[in-house]
């Protein structure tokens, strides 16, 4: 009989991937075509996707947040709706009610925007703590509540929730274990010299090119599946394991991650392989997705933010302090 070891050897050399490659360089270049710059973001967005996971946006106004997630959408092919958060914005200005419908004598069910593939919750911090729930509901539970009636929602399904780190005043601040939902927390940092010359080059010329739908939701729903079939060592899930137990255990972190986090890398990590053409995680896969994925998941405590260290510069000493396996 041949070792499990051997087993796992030929399904991993069975294993294609490359529909998941096509998928993706095509969304991303099709995309490139709108956004400039931001190819780590846009391939993390995609990782998210592929995970079935939601996004956290965070960055200064006028960075384009919103027409990267429209653009992004529109690429897959599948449907796209935006919720602007505001202060008097209702828990069924998202999910939907019922409302009485004269001509047939009863009520009927209204769908509200969160019943699509891509739903962009934009500066989600500006709404009540009770509006922001019913999102976090139906981002954990995909499924909605509607007066007694429980409905799925369509999959894919993704939540792309924008925030300014600016303008704090009447806003609510997510809580750490509602932020804790999302799988990435990303930010969008101003572009590069090059690319903001870029930017009005295109806006001069009035270039303001129309993007494709690429694939659709059937495909996108089997890369879900396939994805699920790349292989990853024991010793890559240790060396995630590590990663985490070290945030637990850190001097300079007040709370460190739970096992969801070490959930979130080990898909993430198989996601980001799969895009990149491989059947097999490598710890690079592990190292590139560990800011995105552990940021939001981390509290410093205060002498730490005192002495001007940030999440970020705590992770990257993590990266380096545990050891890469071989």
């Amino acid at each position: 009989m041949e070792s499990p070891e051997k087993a796992k050897y030929y399904e991993r050399e069975a294993l294609d991937v490359s529909p998941i490659r096509e998928i993706a360089q095509e969304v991303l270049s099709e995309v490139s075509r709108v956004i400039v710059g931001y190819g780590e973001i846009l391939q993390q967005l995609f990782i998210s996707l592929l995970v079935n996971g939601h996004v956290l946006l965070e960055g200064v106004p006028g960075l384009g947040k919103t027409v990267m997630a429209k653009t992004f959408a529109k690429t897959l092919g599948i449907s796209f709706r935006r919720v602007q958060f505001t202060p008097d914005l209702l828990p069924a200005d998202i999910t939907g009610t019922k409302i009485f419908d004269q001509n047939e004598g009863a009520f009927v069910l209204q769908k509200g925007p969160i019943f699509a593939n891509v739903v962009l919750a934009d500066e989600i911090n500006r709404s009540a703590p009770k509006t922001q729930a019913a999102l976090l509901e139906a981002m954990a539970e995909r499924q909605v509540t509607i007066e007694g009636q429980t409905l799925e929602l369509e999959k894919p399904f993704i939540v792309i929730a924008t925030e300014n780190p600016v303008e704090m005043e009447g806003t609510y601040p997510l809580p750490e274990a509602q932020v804790d939902r999302f799988l990435f927390k990303l930010w969008l940092d101003y572009p590069e010299q090059d690319e903001e010359v870029d930017i009005m080059r295109r806006q001069i010329s009035g270039d303001s090119p129309s993007v494709e739908a690429i694939t659709n939701g059937e495909e996108i729903l089997a890369a879900q599946k396939l994805m699920n079939m790349v292989y990853i060592d024991d010793r890559i899930l240790k060396y995630i394991r590590d990663m985490i137990l070290k945030t637990r255990s850190h001097p300079q972190i007040a709370l460190g991650c739970g096992p969801r986090a070490s959930l979130v890398l080990m898909k993430c990590s198989k996601a980001r392989a799969a895009i990149l053409g491989r059947v097999y995680v490598t710890p690079d896969d592990v190292r590139a997705l560990a800011i995105p994925a552990l940021n939001h998941r981390i509290l410093l405590k205060p002498e730490a933010e005192l002495e001007g260290l940030d999440v970020k510069a705590v992770i990257k000493g993590i990266i380096e302090e545990i050891p890469v396996p071989i």
